[in-house]
């Protein structure tokens, strides 16, 4: 058997396994942290239960690289997990399946990690 042969019978392996995998690490996350966001920026500092960072302190925080990775990290994750719910929402609830709808989805999460990446590197 030629090295052409075993090539050409092989299949091409697809790439549901990794946006299932962006999809679960999305959704740990979203709900790790968006509703510790949500508590602290939505009603304890507005409310005054805890004095609100300070510019200084923000800018502190968020110039260090490791913030920024992070925060890039729970942006492009959460992305995703978007994208995916939202694809499998129009193909399973709404029975539309066309292949439009998954590059919308999936090309609007990869538009909006890039956003997220040119955004943390000009902090």
């Amino acid at each position: 058997m030629s090295a052409g042969s075993r090539a050409a019978g092989r299949k091409r392996r697809p790439i549901e396994p990794l946006l299932w995998l962006l999809f679960s690490g999305g959704g740990v996350m979203a709900g790790l942290f968006f509703p510790i966001l949500v508590l602290l920026f939505g009603l304890a500092f507005p409310l005054g239960w805890i004095d609100p960072p300070s510019y200084a302190d923000l800018h502190g925080l968020f110039s260090n690289w490791i913030t920024r990775l992070v925060l890039f990290g729970v942006c492009m994750l959460a992305l995703f997990h978007f994208a995916h719910r939202f694809r499998f929402t129009l193909w399973d609830g709404l029975q539309l399946k066309h292949g439009v709808i998954t590059a919308a989805c999936y090309g609007t999460a990869v538009v909006g990690t890039v956003l997220a990446a040119i955004l943390l590197l000009q902090l």
